[in-house]
């Protein structure tokens, strides 16, 4: 069986990022449909005002919920105004439901996690839950989102559970991916763990180790 590793297709990560978020969106189009929270938006608009030039962007608040009514909702204010690139901005749920649209309208997605206790920016699924938010279903994406953007600046600002929330969840990483390399498992791409994911699986065992406490 064949050795595949599934990762997005570009990540960028820097301190001040989100106003090059037009910038990079055009290797996807210039009408972009930002989802995101009413909080959110007011953290994240002024840095994306000052890169957007030309680039068109319409925002929609998110109603809470990974559903597929939701899903739906967003669906058809995408195709009334025409976006070509859909953009989630925030935590796992928002992350999530923007990969959904844009699977579900064959649209490219970027991911912009604003807390680090969430593995939905770079991974192949959506968590589909009802509007109550009860588990519904995992919707099996068949690629990664087109990009990540983390911009540090705001990630450290997000509350400090959060950043510890996300260590503890990453220190865990190395040591599930030794266990499915000494089991030979098949990933969820179809294939066998590659050298590179488990380097880069210790490799942040090794930061979380030597820069956790610090940060």
């Amino acid at each position: 069986m064949a050795m595949i590793i599934g990762s997005p297709t570009r990540y960028i990560q820097g301190k001040g990022e989100m106003k090059n978020l037009c910038s990079y969106a055009k290797n996807f189009g210039e009408n972009l449909f930002v989802l995101t929270s009413a909080s959110g938006r007011n953290r994240v608009e002024p840095s994306i005002k000052e890169g957007q030039g030309d680039c068109r962007i319409t925002y929609d608040v998110f109603n809470g919920e990974c559903s597929m009514t939701e899903i739906e909702r967003l669906k058809k204010i995408v195709e009334n105004v025409g976006s070509d690139v859909i953009v989630g901005v925030g935590g796992g749920k928002i992350l999530d439901t923007a990969k959904a649209v844009a699977y579900y309208m064959e649209k490219p997605v970027m991911s912009v996690p604003t807390i680090a206790s969430t593995d939905a920016p770079c991974s192949a699924l959506s968590v589909i839950y009802t509007d109550e938010g009860v588990f519904e279903k995992y919707l099996f994406l068949p690629t990664s989102p087109n990009m990540v953007l983390v911009d540090t600046d705001i990630v450290s600002k997000a509350p400090a559970r959060l950043l510890i929330s996300g260590m503890g969840d990453a220190l865990a990483t190395y040591f599930e991916a030794r266990a499915c390399k000494r089991s030979n498992a098949t990933n969820c791409v179809g294939g066998k763990c590659t050298l590179a994911a488990m380097s880069l699986a210790e490799l942040c065992y090794d930061t979380l180790i030597s820069s956790g406490v610090e940060a």
